[in-house]
């Protein structure tokens, strides 16, 4: 079974050009699996006149299925209406295993229910912490329990966002396993001669929106500053 070669879909309505983390993750996650000798294929939604099916480096087929997004880069619900489309291509792709990324992905959820009653194992991957108290936690986290409820495993990228998604989701968590992101070493390297003493720099790599801890960063700087008057920050989103 290790030898075991699989055939995988990875669904998300987040993928490149769109950029992010989300969309970063599944190419390299995509990259990796096709040097091991699996096949991968993407199924995202069109981006701009980027329709149809393309291919990307490591021969990474991707299907731009032609829908448009509605809001913040996601397709419009209609439980039913991708049934078409996302059996077409696990049948002409002869899928094994479906692979969804992102709570808030349309396309993801939707991919994942059809899947499962098709009979196929599916995977699912948190890539963000949500709350509980604002509306939209609240009807996604009841989204995240009709569609997780039959789900083979599921994977975090901490064991904090192992706890949130267990709560959110109601999955056991003997079926949660926590694979933190990795650090590509090829990208990035220490500087050639070590920085002067004289001053700190802080680098934060970050959206700054309320759920990515935006909010927590203001109230910290302040402090910093007041401990350490020689100290730099440097954002990057």
């Amino acid at each position: 079974m290790a030898d075991q070669k699989h055939r995988i879909l990875m669904v998300s309505d987040f993928f490149f050009p769109n950029f992010g983390g989300v969309e970063s993750h599944i190419y390299y996650l995509s990259q990796c699996l096709l040097k091991l000798g699996h096949k991968v294929v993407v199924m995202t939604h069109a981006y701009g006149n980027r329709s149809g099916v393309r291919y990307m480096t490591g021969g990474l087929k991707v299907y731009y299925v032609p829908w448009r997004p509605f809001l913040m880069q996601n397709t419009l619900p209609t439980v039913y209406g991708t049934l078409p489309i996302v059996r077409t291509i696990l049948v002409r792709e002869k899928i094994s295993l479906v692979h969804g990324h992102q709570a808030f992905s349309t396309l993801c959820h939707e991919a994942l229910m059809h899947a499962r009653t098709m009979g196929y194992k599916v995977v699912f991957t948190d890539h963000s912490l949500y709350g509980f108290a604002d509306i939209g936690s609240i009807h996604m986290n009841k989204v995240l329990q009709f569609t997780l409820a039959d789900v083979s495993q599921a994977i975090c990228v901490s064991h904090t966002s192992k706890e949130n998604t267990v709560l959110r989701s109601g999955l056991p968590p003997e079926k949660v396993f926590m694979i933190p992101n990795a650090v590509d070493t090829a990208m990035f390297k220490p500087a050639p001669e070590r920085l002067g003493n004289d001053e700190i720099i802080i680098v934060v790599i970050s959206r700054l929106v309320y759920r990515k801890g935006a909010d927590l960063l203001v109230e910290v700087i302040p402090e910093i500053c007041h401990l350490y008057p020689n100290v730099s920050l440097v954002h990057n989103s």
